[in-house]
């Protein structure tokens, strides 16, 4: 068993959840996040307030699943993030589970 999480922009959990029922994963969690980018160029400094950051609306999504799972889920996510317009990909990222209750 391991542990998946996937992070992305919130315009992206449609086309996540998506992804999840195509890859067999049916039991996970989430929450809302603001992503954060540290932009230190012009377009920073013309802003109104260039010492605050803005975070970007995000969503946390995780779950405890098998291997199998996990490789077609990244496999639809390579595809997903190969398609896209903009440059906001989808992230995740695998955690090996030493124990578990």
């Amino acid at each position: 068993m391991k542990l998946l999480i996937v992070t992305a922009v919130s315009e992206y959990q449609d086309a996540i959840l998506k992804l999840f029922k195509r890859a067999n994963i049916e039991a996970f969690s989430t929450s809302e996040i603001d992503g954060f980018k540290q932009n230190h160029g012009l377009i920073a400094m013309q802003s109104w307030f260039p010492t605050a950051n803005s975070g970007n609306e995000s969503v946390l999504f995780f779950t405890f699943i098998d291997d199998a799972n996990i490789d077609v889920f990244f496999e639809l996510g390579y595809e997903f993030n190969k398609n896209l317009e903009t440059n906001n990909p989808i992230r995740a990222v695998v955690v090996p589970i030493e124990r578990s209750l």
